[in-house]
């Protein structure tokens, strides 16, 4: 199995829907053992079943914008593993009224709660974590289209997710003499919790599938697939990344459209 001996953690499962879970998952069947992280008390209840299913892994608590609990964390990761290979950093946040409007009326508290907890928790996760990290290991973020394009309701995601990509590119040369690598995945649109404060997503899941090469959208076991390969030792040679899991929908210029019955062109989801 491509993962067998690999120890890792992944920061951000919230249910077995979400994208985190199915990169766990991926790894997991590959041979990784896992250790996962909960938000607080209360969602602690929805992460321990799931690391039971995945083979009784460690579950720790961890609020990315606390120190305490970092560190916390690292000690715990030293005594129970020593070192371990991967981490999947699954975490962003903007509150709702973000999100809402436009980019124009982002509060200044707003844009910093989304920036901290989007993107600089990627970095604080890396400085905490890096002496517990074995040399050649591998470090994988979420990102989404929204950062290096405009996506309609995304606002100050999109630019915590542009913030986001760079940060890895930074942080990739950073820790490339110790071989560890450092890659964002930027999945399509997939029915997730996070998904559920983003308006009119179920018109970006349409938009996504009858635009994308493949004409469907993507789902977190493909996801968690291709995060398996850029976890494991078969992509040893790729850092700074951001890999495209979205059917091939980054790749076009133009919306696929079509004429109905009275020679008007439609969106080609319209008439569905």
């Amino acid at each position: 199995m491509i993962m067998k001996g690999k120890k890792g953690l992944v920061i951000g499962v919230a249910n077995n829907k979400s994208i985190a879970y199915g990169i766990a998952k991926a790894c997991r069947e590959q041979g990784a053992e896992i250790a996962l992280t909960y938000l607080s008390g209360p969602l602690e209840k929805r992460v321990r079943p799931i690391a039971k299913e995945l083979g009784d892994g460690k579950v720790y608590q961890l609020d990315v914008d606390k120190p305490e609990e970092l560190e916390a964390l690292k000690k715990s990761i030293e005594e129970d593993f020593g070192k371990i290979d991967f981490i999947v950093h699954s975490v962003a946040f903007a509150p709702r009224r973000a999100l809402a409007g436009g980019y124009i009326d982002t509060l200044k508290e707003d844009f910093t709660l989304a920036m901290n907890i989007s993107v600089y928790s990627l970095v604080a996760v890396t400085q905490t974590l890096a002496d517990v990290l074995n040399d050649g290991a591998s470090i994988l973020t979420l990102s989404y289209l929204g950062g290096p394009k405009y996506i309609p309701h995304y606002n100050v995601m999109g630019v915590a997710k542009a913030a986001l990509e760079s940060s890895v590119r930074y942080l990739a040369v950073d820790l490339g003499q110790r071989n560890i690598r450092v890659n964002a995945i930027s999945a399509g649109p997939i029915k997730t919790l996070a998904a559920s404060g983003i308006g009119d997503f179920r018109g970006i899941l349409k938009w996504n599938e009858a635009n994308s090469p493949m004409k469907k959208n993507v789902t977190i076991h493909q996801v968690g697939n291709s995060a398996m390969y850029l976890l494991s030792d078969l992509s040893s040679g790729v850092t700074g990344e951001t890999h495209y899991v979205d059917a091939g929908y980054n790749i076009m210029g133009m919306a696929a459209v079509e004429k109905d019955e009275n020679g008007k062109t439609v969106m080609s989801w319209d008439n569905r």
